[in-house]
């Protein structure tokens, strides 16, 4: 496996990492990640409650946009923008929430030129979703731009060296009188996109050849296989390894995987799980419990042999069994991830809680216990 030292999101270096990939872009990183949800102002309401994110930016029929509402939330680096469509207005947005629930439809990329990114992917075969947009108040000019990508997902470029504003034009603060403390969540890890039977290499190629990215590391059914079902799965990095875009599909199994399930709820492909970064997964986890979030359950003989296969931690076994925290290793050093159950009705989206101890892989020792783990959720939805 190619060495992943000294990545990091926390550094806004352009240092080109990983010389597979072109990087021609380049991306400076994750921007924001927009959902379209059914209310955005309840949503909202639970991702401050339930995540500790912190009111940021809100736009709506105050601030003269009039065909939709938006709440942007924040924490440390990570943006979420929750936005509902009004009446008789963006149908795409009505069709993509009738469609698929509430789900992710932005993963919005922060680059120093708009235009030369869109110029860059699409001449390389990128589907363009926006043309290069200004747009502009008091605070300044944002330049704009978007691609498609798998399903309905789309990446949108923003330019925004030469805005001051608190988000975006037609965004005013957000105050609020109820603000709960955050939970400490850093800066978006990963992104994992779930694409259908045989489309997994063709949604490499597309990062590859449209984005500059490389393939960082390769899981086959092999890895990701229980007694019943499987995967495949490659993930994709930019040239700086700040942008990692984890690609899934099925794979052949006795029984429905996750990836089907998703597939068959969400009505086609799109972001299965946002990988969010804590300095402190412990403290973390147990503020997400004490505020209701749910997690997947470990069996407890998962950490009978732990310490056998990843040597060594820092942290209490006691209280990482206790919460249902998986450790892996590789050559760099370890790091500790839980995973939340799907954050609506659908069995869609969800989060991954991650800390890194130097490690920079993604936790494949942890795939029989997790993907056992799902299908114990699958069988009680009688999905498996």
């Amino acid at each position: 496996m190619k060495t992943l030292k000294n990545i990091t999101n926390t550094a806004y270096s352009l240092e080109k990492i990983f010389p597979e990939a072109d990087d021609f872009l380049p991306l400076l990183g994750t921007d924001y990640v927009e959902l379209y949800v059914g209310n955005a102002k309840q949503a909202a309401h639970y991702y401050k409650t339930a995540f500790g994110f912190q009111s940021l930016a809100y736009a709506g029929l105050e601030t003269g946009l009039t065909d939709r509402t938006s709440y942007v939330l924040a924490q440390d680096k990570i943006r979420l923008v929750l936005t509902t469509p009004m009446p008789n207005t963006h149908q795409e947005i009505f069709e993509h929430i009738t469609k698929h629930g509430d789900g992710v439809k932005v993963i919005a990329l922060w680059v120093d030129d708009a235009t030369k990114a869109w110029n860059e992917t699409t001449k390389r075969g990128a589907k363009s979703f926006l043309k290069p947009t200004t747009e502009s108040d008091k605070n300044g000019i944002v330049i704009k731009s978007g691609i498609q990508t798998y399903g309905d997902t789309v990446h949108l470029f923003i330019e925004r060296k030469n805005y001051h504003g608190i988000f975006l034009p037609k965004y005013q603060k957000w105050e609020s009188n109820y603000n709960p403390p955050d939970v400490g969540l850093r800066y978006i890890d990963h992104m994992v996109g779930n694409v259908g039977w045989e489309e997994m290499n063709v949604w490499a190629k597309f990062y590859r050849d449209t984005m500059g990215f490389a393939n960082l590391i390769t899981f086959d059914d092999k890895d990701i296989s229980t007694q019943f079902t499987a995967l495949m799965s490659k993930v994709m990095t930019n040239g700086n390894g700040r942008v990692k875009f984890p690609i899934n599909e099925p794979a052949e199994g006795l029984k429905k995987s996750q990836i089907e399930e998703y597939l068959d709820f969400y009505l086609g492909p799109g972001c299965q799980h946002i990988a969010v970064a804590t300095n402190n997964i412990i403290e973390t986890v147990k503020a997400l419990t004490q505020r209701g979030v749910e997690f997947l359950y470990v069996p407890g003989t998962y950490y009978d042999t732990v310490l056998d296969r990843v040597g060594e931690i820092d942290e209490d076994l006691k209280q990482l069994k206790s919460l249902g925290i998986l450790v892996d290793r590789d050559d760099e050093g370890y790091l500790l991830q839980i995973f939340t159950k799907p954050v609506s009705d659908r069995p869609t989206l969800f989060f991954e809680i991650i800390q890194r101890k130097g490690a920079q892989s993604f936790g494949k020792g942890n795939f029989k216990a997790l993907f056992e783990s799902i299908e114990a959720e699958q069988e009680r939805r009688g999905t498996l």
